[in-house]
């Protein structure tokens, strides 16, 4: 046993989250309650974020039509250079980020 436990980034997020959540909204009201809760679900976010092991879904998808990153992606689409077989990859990369901002959304 390490007795020297260093937590993860996503356990650091996760543990200023819940103090948010709990500690300062009940005890603020008003313009600070409603930034608590904005700022917890910003570190909402980013705990899923660091905790995504799905994160190579989008990055094959755009590989698998040859473009370095959704940039180049987005450029291809607006030059017309690229049609509707960008459609999965776009499909992937919408699925990846709502699972990610917006968990559950899917079933919605």
């Amino acid at each position: 046993m390490n007795l020297h436990y260093k937590p993860t980034a996503a356990e650091l997020v996760a543990a200023v989250a819940e103090f948010l959540e709990t500690e300062v909204r009940d005890g603020t009201s008003g313009a600070v309650n409603f930034h608590a809760r904005v700022a917890a679900n910003v570190l909402r976010t980013v705990e899923r974020e660091l905790l995504d092991d799905s994160a190579e879904i989008p990055r094959r998808a755009l590989d698998a039509l040859g473009f370095a990153d959704e940039p180049a992606l987005a450029a291809s689409i607006r030059s017309g250079a690229s049609g509707d077989e960008v459609l999965p990859a776009l499909h992937a990369l919408v699925r990846h980020r709502l699972a990610v901002a917006h968990p559950g959304y899917e079933r919605e």
